[in-house]
């Protein structure tokens, strides 16, 4: 058995998928993710706003969105309010412009809470990972006594990397969120 086969992906995955939720937590700074998640009914087609529009930051508090079919402006102005991310959406004439406020101190306290539950999440992820495959090292009757253990050991070791990654990942986004 190869714990580095059997493992490390699924533990390497729980960790970008940890990223990945990390990228869309508001900062008081403007980004494209922040709109990832929007969906515009486009003609009876739920489609992304990416795929529809082109996401610019032209400064650091605002996001700028230009649809290239100017009759969907109302359209997307509709899927961001439905979207509830927080922003409102300011229409001029041929681009939709999205201000990103300030965030007050409790705001970013609250935000900084969410940081550590997606953590902590990532974290028991990859402890059930990890009772997974010792189950199965132990379950394996071909493997001898030394065998299991170093396994395990191995496992562990897999274990302890990923975690002190995703304390790594939650420190420095709480610091990126703290900061004013």
């Amino acid at each position: 058995m190869d714990i580095n086969q059997e493992a490390k992906p699924k533990m390497e995955k729980a960790v970008s998928n940890l990223k990945a939720e990390l990228v869309r937590v508001r900062t008081g700074r403007a980004t494209p993710a922040l709109v990832d998640n929007v969906k515009v009914d486009y003609y009876g087609t739920l489609t992304p706003l990416n795929q529809m529009a082109q996401i610019s930051i032209p400064d650091p508090k605002t996001i700028q969105i230009a649809s290239w079919d100017q009759s969907a402006i109302p359209l997307i102005e509709k899927a961001i309010i439905a979207a509830n991310i927080g922003l409102n959406p300011n229409v001029d004439g041929k681009v939709i412009r999205l201000n990103v406020p300030m965030l007050t101190e409790d705001r970013r306290k609250d935000i900084a809470k969410t940081v550590k539950q997606y953590g902590e999440d990532s974290k028991v992820a990859i402890r059930n990972i990890r009772r997974d495959v010792n189950d199965r090292v132990k379950g394996d009757k071909s493997l001898s006594e030394d065998d299991v253990k170093r396994l395990q050991e191995q496992v562990q070791k897999l274990t302890d990397a990923s975690v002190a990654e995703v304390d790594k990942l939650v420190e420095a986004k709480i610091k990126d969120v703290m900061t004013v």
